[in-house]
């Protein structure tokens, strides 16, 4: 299964990998007895420092992405490309026990879609325009 590839993972692209299982057993009191969470706990504690959530038990990934300009707002959320490298990092993962063409391929046009994404943003600091709702 694709999502085991996260376990143990800290960081990706700068931004902290929220273990929602671990979670589960370090902060007990943001969960209820029937296992759900106390969402006001996890909006004031979790939510504004950390925007990816990884849930080994059902399989999924979450992310909170940025909304806003961040030099406006701050940073309150990862961008498309945290989105990216995650699924880069789970490929990578998967080829080194399954190698591929296709594997290959596919982590190629990624690292591609990232590079691109980079060139995006130097144009933006040098036009000094990052961070804020200009094109």
């Amino acid at each position: 299964m694709a999502i085991e590839t996260l376990k143990g993972v800290k960081k990706i692209g700068g931004f902290n990998l929220v273990d929602m299982d671990a979670l589960r057993e370090t902060r007990p009191d943001m969960f209820r007895p029937d296992g759900s969470m106390h969402y006001h706990l996890f909006e004031k504690d979790i939510r504004p420092f950390n925007f990816i959530y990884v849930r080994q038990d059902v399989g999924s990934i979450s992310f909170t992405l940025q909304r806003g300009p961040i030099q406006e707002v701050g940073v309150n959320g990862c961008q498309v490309d945290s989105l990216i490298a995650v699924a880069k990092f789970m490929i990578e993962s998967l080829n080194q026990k399954l190698s591929c063409v296709e594997n290959e391929m596919a982590i190629l046009a990624l690292k591609n879609a990232l590079g691109w994404l980079e060139s995006r943003r130097k144009d933006r600091e040098h036009r000094k325009v990052e961070g804020t709702g200009a094109p």
